[in-house]
């Protein structure tokens, strides 16, 4: 992996572009999540799919009950055991989504210049003149002039299946809109979204928290994703919710940017959440056009300096219908991963798309060649200077094993962890090859029985780009003496061999605790 590296400033021969790509056991460092729906819930669509490349498996609360999503699960389960491919669950909490309800399915057709009704009485029929939505405080948050984006499933701009709404006069309970363009929406829930209107709904609703506490703690989730993150004190609220839930107390949260208050926050919100996903759907509407990139850079970059890993959505989205996406999508995943993206989240793509399987394939590929003329050099050094000195004890390890794994051309990196602490500090400092983290587990007992950690802490990594989990065998603690050191060593060595990532006469950097020292070292491998 290591040789083939470019930089996008050196001179590339032109002929190079079309020699085909070596292919490799990881499809890329960077890490797929995808959303499992109606079109990616078999087992043998999800196999193809872990196959393919998916590293976290979505389940959105949205759409579905959890009774739907407790099968997709249980397919999920068998699909990792027949493909022997660890994946990661994420839940995605509804929040304070402004949504239409339209009981009877029938499609509605809007007409440009023509005018709609918003109303909060849910006992209406939805039809082209009125809507009934699930929200009674609209009509106090929104004035003359102001916009609404409306969609089936989420406005996108491109298609026409979205409408843009233009606030006309808000009579009592009701807001009267002009049509700005003809839509024709069909299906039995439509997606609000009002332009930088605070919306005084809670961001963990009744029924997230109903969610959380009883599929979530069924099924351990590794992730829990904020939707509508708009303060630091939102993402205290989930962890104080999590914290009483027992195992829960180990799930991750990702807090979801998706409009201009959680942009603003943004600062405090990374220090308080494990990971930010920026949701492009919604605040792509809420930013004007010219300022998305903009975002997208600066939030990646702050992520980066945290070493938080940092998801981005809204990539292939024409990939929904085609088997091929857009000039501008290709180039946009492959910038996604140039800006220090961590993973990308695959939505209606994966869920509703006529092509999972392949949208995931492409990604990943885009991903790995992107991942070739990334410029590490440059981005090694603005992150130890970001960090400073003196380092921590950790960072200082962490950045010198990356150090050495470069100078030494390794081809790989191997860590023993406990926390998975120690092998995501590796991973900020984005080496050029894997990292096999080695999740050591521990024993830990809650007076009436004893069990294992480890097992959330290997599936976490599968979020973060460049790392690889393996659990270790528990008989082997992480700090213990050299014999039983060089015999999880071994197995990890067998493990990169077996994946193809290692070959003989490779130089590989171990990282790992020896008593109470952490030591780098690099090891070269015989025949």
């Amino acid at each position: 992996m290591h040789s083939s590296h470019l930089l996008l400033e050196e001179p590339i021969r032109m002929a190079s572009i079309l020699e085909p790509s070596k292919a490799t056991f990881f499809p890329a460092m960077t890490k797929i999540v995808g959303t499992l729906g109606p079109k990616s819930r078999s087992v043998e669509v999800i196999s193809g799919c872990l196959k393919a490349g998916m590293s976290v498996a979505r389940f959105d609360f949205s759409l579905g009950d959890p009774e739907y999503h407790k099968e997709t699960l249980e397919n999920l389960k068998a699909a990792v055991k027949s493909t022997k491919k660890l994946c990661a669950v994420m839940l995605d909490t509804v929040g304070p989504e402004l949504q239409v309800v339209n009981k009877s399915e029938k499609s509605i057709s809007l007409q440009v210049d023509g005018f709609v009704v918003l109303t909060p009485n849910q006992e209406i029929e939805a039809s082209s003149e009125l809507l009934p939505i699930n929200f009674d405080g609209l009509s106090k948050a929104v004035k003359k002039g102001d916009t609404i984006f409306m969609g089936q499933y989420l406005f996108t701009g491109s298609e026409t299946t979205s409408v843009w709404l233009e606030v006309s006069e808000v009579k009592g309970e009701d807001v009267v809109c002009v049509i700005k363009n003809s839509a024709t929406l069909s299906g039995s829930l439509f997606t609000l979204h009002a332009s930088q209107i605070h919306i005084d709904l809670p961001t963990l609703t009744d029924k997230d928290k109903d969610v959380i506490s009883t599929w979530g703690v069924k099924n351990k989730i590794d992730f829990l994703s904020l939707s509508y993150t708009r303060h630091a004190e939102d993402v205290r609220q989930a962890r104080d919710l999590l914290s009483k839930l027992g195992d829960l107390s180990q799930t991750q949260i990702f807090a979801k940017i998706e409009n201009i208050e959680g942009l603003t926050h943004f600062d405090e919100i990374l220090q308080e959440a494990d990971g930010i996903i920026l949701s492009r759907g919604n605040l792509g509407i809420d930013l004007p056009p010219e300022k998305v990139f903009l975002f997208q850079k600066a939030a990646l970059y702050k992520c980066n300096m945290a070493g938080k890993p940092a998801v981005l959505t809204r990539v292939v989205d024409s990939m929904t219908d085609n088997l091929r996406p857009t000039r501008a999508e290709a180039t946009d995943v492959a910038n996604a991963v140039l800006d220090g993206s961590d993973a990308i989240l695959l939505g209606a793509e994966t869920l509703r798309g006529l092509y999972p399987v392949e949208t995931i394939s492409i990604v990943g590929k885009i991903c790995a060649e992107a991942e070739k003329v990334f410029n590490q050099d440059l981005y090694f050094k603005k992150t130890v200077k970001y960090v400073g000195e003196p380092m921590t004890h950790l960072e200082s390890i962490a950045s010198s094993a990356v150090r050495a794994a470069i100078k030494v051309k390794a081809s790989a990196i191997i860590c023993f962890t406990s926390s998975g602490r120690a092998a995501r500090l590796i991973a900020k400092y984005r080496p050029t090859m894997p990292v096999l983290s080695v999740v050591i587990p521990r024993l830990k007992t809650n007076q009436l029985k004893w069990s294992f950690t480890g097992a959330f802490e290997a599936r976490q990594s599968l979020i973060v780009r460049g790392l690889f989990p393996m659990l270790a065998d528990p008989r082997h603690p992480a700090e213990s003496t050299s014999a039983t050191n060089d015999s999880v060593l071994k197995v990890a060595l067998d493990h990169g061999k077996a994946s193809g990532v290692i070959k003989s006469h490779d130089r590989v950097v171990v990282c790992q605790k020896v008593g109470d020292s952490s030591v780098v070292k690099i090891i070269e491998l015989e025949d």
